[in-house]
């Protein structure tokens, strides 16, 4: 088992930005068994958090040896994840095209969609299903715990305004007009529609909430949207709060289900 860090310059990000990689070793292989290119896994960190947090707080590194997978863990700072118009702020672009390429070219892994997935917590979780969505020809399933569904709750909010988390001036910086939020590309729902319209396949989504969650109503609300489009997508509920005491007891199930294996 190799955990690394890594520093190089982004074109989306107009900078240099760091990422973490765990790569399980080849003998861990099962012996006898044909050696293909692993599959990977982008596990994204939430609203405050860095590229670190699934290395000192959750189970990736374990998963990771388990499943044989490539973990990829980049920097979003609290970007939400979403392409902004300004030079510099393609984080959608940054996660789901250049990163993913430049991981796979370095590391030899996998180029298959059905081999490639995304996941997250919170803001994370937000950033793996909009992005998943985005670039629904390169992922193939999506994880998203305790996921910050939030565009319902801060759409029309107006200058001046704001909630226990941020201002109006963040928000409409990472979200874009918030008077035609729900409209917006930045809306999960609006790119399922259109994914639907255009009869383009959508990737598959695991999630999940703890019920004493304070973001379990648009979790709830996002899972009923899913159902209503026939999206192909499971949801669990339970007794757990906003922590990685929650989103470790989900992981593992979650990587079983996106890896068909649950």
């Amino acid at each position: 088992m190799a955990v690394g860090t890594f520093d190089f310059f982004s074109d989306c990000l107009r900078r240099n930005t760091t990422f973490r990689i765990i790569l399980p070793n080849e003998e861990d292989v099962r012996e006898g068994s044909a050696k293909e290119p692993m599959k990977t896994l982008i596990l994204l960190h939430g609203y405050c958090g860095g590229c670190n947090e699934w290395l000192w707080y959750g189970n990736a590194v374990d998963m990771a040896q388990k499943y044989h997978l490539c973990i990829v863990l980049p920097t979003g700072e609290n970007s939400f994840y979403l392409d902004g118009k300004e030079t510099g702020r393609q984080y959608a672009t940054y996660i789901g095209r250049e990163l993913l390429q430049y991981v796979r070219k370095t590391f030899g892994l996998s180029e298959r969609r059905e081999d490639t997935f995304i996941g997250g917590f919170s803001m994370g979780g937000f950033g793996a299903i909009h992005t998943a969505l985005q670039f629904a020809d390169t992922f193939e399933a999506a994880i998203g715990l305790s996921s910050a569904l939030i565009v319902h709750g801060i759409n029309g909010m107006k200058p001046g305004e704001g909630n226990e988390v941020a201002n109006y001036d963040y928000y409409k910086l990472m979200f874009g007009n918030l008077d035609s939020l729900e409209e917006s590309n930045a809306n999960p729902e609006k790119l399922v529609c259109e994914l639907k319209e255009r009869g383009e396949e959508l990737p598959r989504f695991y999630l999940a909430c703890g019920e004493q969650d304070f973001l379990l109503q648009p979790n709830r609300d996002f899972a009923a949207f899913l159902q209503a489009y026939g999206v192909d997508f499971c949801y669990f509920e339970g007794p757990g709060e906003h922590n990685f005491d929650y989103w470790n007891k989900h992981l593992e199930p979650g990587i079983q289900w996106i890896l068909n294996k649950a």
